[in-house]
C-alpha cells in the first residue's frame, strides 16, 4: 500500500536526500547484500529483547532495499539476477526477522505473543508466495493493506516505540485480511482468464512480491 501510494514521491526523496548515492556507479547487488546482512544483525538484537536497537538496524536495512533499485534504475543496470537476488533477500529477511521474535518471545515465557509472531511469519510467506504464483499464471494481484514496506515499518516502529506487542498484533491482522484479499482477487482473475487451460498444480516461485 505504501509503495503504490508514496513509491514515486519516495525515490525523488531519497535521490534529493542521498546526492552522494548517484555520483558514482555503484553494484545494486552490494547495496542488497548490505541491507540484507543489517537486518540480520536486527534479528540477532531482536531475538536477544534488545528492541530498540533491533528497530534502528532494521530500518537501516529497509533504507538499504529501497536505495538499491533506485540506484539500478539511476544507472541503467537493472538486471534478472539483481531482481531475483533482492527478492530472495527480502524473502529471508521477512522471515528471520520475524523467527527472532517468535524465539524471543517463547524464551521468555510468553507463547501467545510468540504464537502471534508465527502467524505474522506465516501470512509474510503466504503473501509472497499467492502473488508470485498469481503473477506466473498470467493474473496480476494488487497489494493489499500488508505488503513488505508496511511490515518493516511496524516492527520497526513498535521496536522504537517500546510497543512491539501491540505492533505484532497489527501486523498479524492486517496479513491475515491481505492474504484474503490476494486470495480473493486471485480467484477472480483466474476466472476470468481465458488462459485456464495452463499449468495447474505445479509448482511456482515467490519471489516478486515486495
Amino acid at each position: 500500500m505504501i509503495k503504490e501510494k508514496f513509491g514515486e514521491k519516495l525515490e525523488q526523496a531519497i535521490q534529493s536526500g542521498l546526492p552522494f548515492l548517484f555520483k558514482r556507479e555503484i553494484d545494486p547487488n552490494i547495496l542488497s547484500i548490505g541491507g540484507a546482512g543489517v537486518c540480520c544483525a536486527s534479528a540477532l538484537a531482536l531475538g536477544f529483547g534488545e528492541f530498540f536497537l533491533g528497530s534502528v538496524l532494521l530500518a537501516l536495512g529497509g533504507l538499504f532495499d529501497l536505495v538499491d533499485g533506485i540506484v539500478a534504475r539511476h544507472f541503467g543496470v537493472e538486471t534478472r539476477f539483481g531482481a531475483f537476488l533482492d527478492s530472495t533477500l527480502d524473502r529471508l529477511v521477512d522471515m528471520v526477522v520475524l523467527l527472532a521474535l517468535v524465539i524471543h518471545y517463547a524464551v521468555t515465557g510468553d507463547p501467545f505473543v510468540a504464537s502471534v509472531a508465527g502467524l505474522c511469519l506465516v501470512t509474510s510467506v503466504l503473501t509472497s508466495y499467492a502473488k508470485a504464483r498469481a503473477d506466473a499464471m498470467g493474473v496480476h494481484l494488487p497489494g493489499g493493506v500488508v505488503e513488505r514496506g508496511e511490515r518493516i515499518l511496524l516492527i520497526a516502529l513498535g521496536g522504537f516505540l517500546g510497543f512491539m506487542e501491540p505492533a505484532l498484533w497489527i501486523l498479524a491482522l492486517g496479513s491475515v485480511v491481505t492474504v484474503a484479499q490476494r486470495f480473493e482477487a486471485a480467484r477472480r482473475g483466474l476466472s476470468q482468464s481465458s488462459g485456464d487451460s495452463g499449468e495447474k498444480n505445479s509448482g511456482g516461485e515467490w519471489l516478486h512480491e515486495k
